[in-house]
């Protein structure tokens, strides 16, 4: 195998990308760089995963064809400036960060026929469950457009979409984990407010969350198909559905997923 990637950036996503491609062997540990300047993470990274690693990326903008870039926005427009000048015709520009649109990449770097493709993946990534949303520029063919794709796909799930529409894809599913995580907590303390230790009611929670996903999954039914499945006349679920329904749980979602999307605007928002 002699085909390179580089992670400029070596915290959790790029950890669980560089997870997921080399398991699906998609890329050998020795074809894979990371360029990160703390000294914790880049140990971690040789140890756990045999790839090479450097406190600078010059080795990587060398040796590598597709980068990702996986730093935080607030980050970005310094790494862009440093490194603009090792940026060539030949890289394909791989960016993670929340909200920075692609005219941000071509505008910072300064260079004609920049090829970039915007990623929006989420943390279930981690467990090689992730879901991602890939857009591109008008710089990059349809077969790297594929190269990119395989990348994700090693840790979940990928949709392509139009850029106009990855803002939405961040308040989805970019920061939906937060929001499952917090209707999870929030289950597990009240199985503890009935009566229930933590320890029981964080198995049942659990498990009743992601049963309920598989069910939705495999089955092909609509949710309310299958949460009219649950609710038998007079029961229990139809009386907790009613306190949902009168706190106006849907618009309460549809609220923070729009905050959310307000929020990945705004921080597209850039000099």
């Amino acid at each position: 195998m002699n085909k390179f990637i580089g992670f400029v950036g070596g915290g959790q996503m790029a950890e669980a990308l560089i997870r997921g491609v080399i398991a699906s062997g998609l890329y050998h540990s020795d074809n894979i760089l990371v360029s990160e300047p703390n000294d914790f993470r880049r140990e971690h990274l040789e140890k756990t995963y045999a790839v090479h690693t450097s406190a600078d990326n010059h080795e990587l903008f060398r040796r590598c064809r597709i980068v990702i870039l996986a730093v935080k926005p607030q980050t970005m427009k310094a790494l862009l400036e440093e490194c603009r000048e090792r940026v060539g015709e030949q890289h394909i520009l791989v960016t993670v960060a929340a909200g920075l649109p692609i005219s941000f990449y071509q505008k910072t770097v300064g260079r004609e026929g920049l090829k970039v493709i915007r990623a929006m993946p989420n943390t279930p990534a981690l467990v090689l469950e992730g879901a991602t949303a890939l857009s591109r520029n008008g710089h990059v063919s349809e077969e790297e457009l594929l190269e990119a794709e395989e990348i994700f796909l090693a840790v979940g799930e990928v949709v392509l979409l139009d850029e106009v529409h990855l803002d939405a894809v961040t308040g989805l599913s970019g920061s939906g984990p937060a929001y499952v995580f917090s209707f999870v907590e929030a289950l597990i303390d009240a199985g503890v407010k009935s009566g229930l230790t933590r320890a029981v009611s964080e198995k049942l929670t659990l498990q009743t969350v992601s049963g309920s996903v598989k069910l939705l999954k495999e089955s092909g039914e609509h949710p309310a198909a299958l949460r009219g499945k649950v609710t038998s006349p007079g029961g229990t679920a139809i009386t907790a559905l009613h306190v949902l329904e009168k706190a106006g749980f849907h618009g309460m979602i549809m609220d923070i997923v729009e905050s959310a999307v307000v929020r990945s605007r705004q921080l597209g928002q850039v000099e």
